[in-house]
């Protein structure tokens, strides 16, 4: 597997496109599959602004995005996106492990998150980095994970 030396930081409103883009590409290979996919793309200035967005940087490049909400009692994690460019290389599982540590940071000590249920590859990959499912309704599929105390 090829190193993935990615930088993460918080995003920047300059970001807002590059982002949106990001995410679109990453959410383009499910296009066919999904016909009821939100605009996931939509918003990202505002997300920006409200100091809920990070960004994974290769090649001088936004890589890879990762959306965090507070909830009360838990974190969310509201949308995680690796451009196709830079998938296969584990930056996904980096931005996961970011999100994690970010949120112990933070005091919590469970973070949740909802995926599509013809998504599959998702529900596999965190279910692999110790995620539960909890529940599912309709077409979504909601886990979480139990996080140490900071």
């Amino acid at each position: 597997m090829e190193a993935h030396n990615s930088r993460i930081r918080k995003a920047t409103l300059a970001d807002a496109e590059a982002v949106a883009t990001c995410i679109d590409a990453a959410y383009a290979r499910y296009s066919d599959r999904i016909t009821d996919l939100p605009p996931v793309s939509d918003g990202c200035a505002d997300e920006i602004k409200q100091d809920r967005v990070w960004v994974a940087i290769q090649d001088n490049e936004i890589a890879g995005a990762l959306f965090l909400v507070p909830q009360d009692g838990f974190m969310k994690l509201a949308n995680l996106a690796v451009h196709p460019e830079h998938g296969g290389k584990g930056l996904g599982t980096e931005l996961i492990a970011f999100a994690e540590q970010e949120a112990i940071r933070r005091g919590y000590t469970e973070m949740r998150l909802n995926t599509h249920t013809l998504m599959p590859e998702n529900v596999t990959l965190y279910k692999k980095l110790g995620w539960v499912e909890f529940s599912r309704n309709g077409n979504t599929v909601s886990l979480k994970k139990r996080l140490p105390a900071g």
